[in-house]
Formats: C-alpha cells, sequence, structure tokens
C-alpha cells in the first residue's frame, strides 16, 4: 500500500498583513479617488466616483489604466483629445497624479475606528503587523509618517515600486514575509477592502478577511454610514460581502475592529490542521 506525506501547519498566525486607505486609515477610501477626478478634470474628461474607484487597491498606474478602459470614459476621452488614449496618455497622466497625491495625503492619515485597539490586540498576541498597497514608496513616505503621529505604525511597508508587480499579484505579500522573518504563509492573513487585496491574499497562500462598511465598495465617509438607516446599513454591508466572498474572501466583517473575532476563529481553524 502507498502513503502520501502531507505536512499541516497547526501553530499560531503569526503576522497580519493590512491594506492602508479603506482599511487602516482614511475611511471610505476617499485619498486617490478625490485626486482621480481632479485629474480627469483637469483633461478635459469627467469621471464618476465609480470610475474613479473602479481600479482601486491597484498600482496607481495600473489603476489609471483601468479607469481609462471603462467604455464611458474611453468614449468620453477620445471625444476630448481626438483619439482613444494611448500608453503615452497614461504616462502623462500618472506624472501628473504622482504630485497631486502626494499633497493631499496627510489629509488621508486618520486610523479608522478600532485600528488602534486592535494594533494592541494583535501586539498582545505576539503578531507582528504587515502591510501592502497601491501607492508608491514616495507616498507613503508622506502618508506614513502622518499616521505613525495618529497612533499607527505597522512593523512593515511594502509598495509596488519595490517588486515586480503589484496586486493581485503575492510579491508584496512575501516581501513582507521575508522582512518579517514568518514562515509558512499559512501562519499569515491578509485584510483589505478591494476584490485585488483578496486576490493578493490568495494567490500567497493566506487566510483573508475583506472589509465591508469601511472601504472602497461602499465608498462613504463614517458619517454618511452614520447616517444610514440601520436596515440600509445592513443591506449594503450584506451587499458588499457577498461581493468579497465571491471574490474568494475566507473571511468579511464590517471594519477593522473586528478582526480579532476572525482571529479566534482562524487560530481554532489552525489548530485542527485546516489550511487556506
Amino acid at each position: 500500500m502507498d502513503f502520501l506525506y502531507r505536512r499541516s501547519y497547526r501553530g499560531p498566525i503569526k503576522a497580519a498583513i493590512l491594506d492602508w486607505a479603506g482599511t487602516a486609515v482614511d475611511y471610505g477610501s476617499f485619498a486617490p479617488t478625490a485626486v482621480f477626478l481632479r485629474l480627469f478634470k483637469s483633461q478635459g474628461v469627467r469621471i464618476t466616483d465609480e470610475d474613479a474607484r473602479s481600479g482601486m487597491g491597484l498600482m496607481k498606474k495600473d489603476h489609471l489604466r483601468t479607469i481609462l478602459s471603462r467604455p464611458p470614459v474611453a468614449e468620453a476621452w477620445k471625444s476630448a483629445h481626438g483619439a482613444l488614449y494611448s500608453e503615452a496618455d497614461v504616462n502623462d497622466l500618472f506624472e501628473n497624479f504622482v504630485p497631486l497625491q502626494l499633497a493631499v495625503l496627510t489629509e488621508y492619515a486618520t486610523p479608522i475606528p478600532g485600528l488602534l485597539e486592535v494594533v494592541k490586540d494583535l501586539r498582545a498576541r505576539s503578531i507582528q503587523i504587515g502591510s501592502t498597497t497601491g501607492y508608491l514608496r514616495s507616498m507613503m513616505a508622506v502618508l506614513a509618517p502622518k499616521a505613525k503621529e495618529n497612533g499607527y505604525e505597522p512593523d512593515c511597508i511594502i509598495c509596488p515600486d519595490e517588486v515586480p508587480d503589484g496586486r493581485p499579484y503575492p510579491w508584496m505579500c512575501y516581501r513582507n514575509a521575508i522582512q518579517l522573518g514568518v514562515f509558512p504563509m499559512q501562519a499569515m492573513l491578509k485584510v483589505g477592502d478591494t476584490f485585488v487585496d483578496i486576490e493578493e491574499g490568495l494567490n500567497a497562500g493566506m487566510w483573508t478577511v475583506g472589509l465591508s462598511q469601511t472601504g472602497n465598495l461602499l465608498g462613504l465617509s463614517e458619517a454618511e454610514v452614520q447616517a444610514l438607516a440601520p436596515d440600509e446599513r445592513k443591506t449594503e454591508n450584506q451587499r458588499i460581502a457577498s461581493q468579497l466572498y465571491k471574490a474568494g474572501a475566507h473571511y468579511v466583517i464590517e471594519g477593522i475592529w473586528d478582526l480579532p473575532v476572525v482571529l479566534n476563529e482562524i487560530t481554532a481553524r489552525l489548530a485542527h490542521g485546516e489550511q487556506p
């Protein structure tokens, strides 16, 4: 009789890799949205909030390509510029985008409610905190110090211009694992508010946790969320949770404040030999 040897990790979670905008800071993920709206308006092309949010989570040049590829935007660009967009247009837009984004990032560095308490919980469990983002290193050089002033400082920050490709590729997660000295990947979880966050975590072999209320998919400020009727808020959270589960998320929570409950469940599943 032949036997197959199969290893099964049964240890604890060792690291949590958090997204930035819409997950840890910037409730509603407004910093990139506002800049994209302004950028396209300067080019004579009006885009909607939905257009601006369509590529959220991607490296910002890829985000621009995603916006420009949307049929209404492509047609509006052709009407304004006489031809469909080219890669040269993407490069020009990106060059204009970077200083605009840098100029406003400190305004969107407020920690999302519950984040600082969750950080304390993670520290108490000896869980390291890493991060991935769609922002370039130059942008994080502005955002991270302001977030630190506000009480949030992860152990590791990896940006898409420091790896071969950004999301949904797993390279930023792998760099976090190397820098934090954590293995196996099953001992890590990825938390984010976009589909590419979930895909990034899955591609890296990690547990994935989506956020339904504080991020890009809902796209509302904290005050706007609080102004919703309870039934409407519940319906919106369920709608977005369904989308994130379809994208492959292992868990979906409203906001970062609920992460400890998920950690308890994943820890129990690992102890029984379950894998992501």
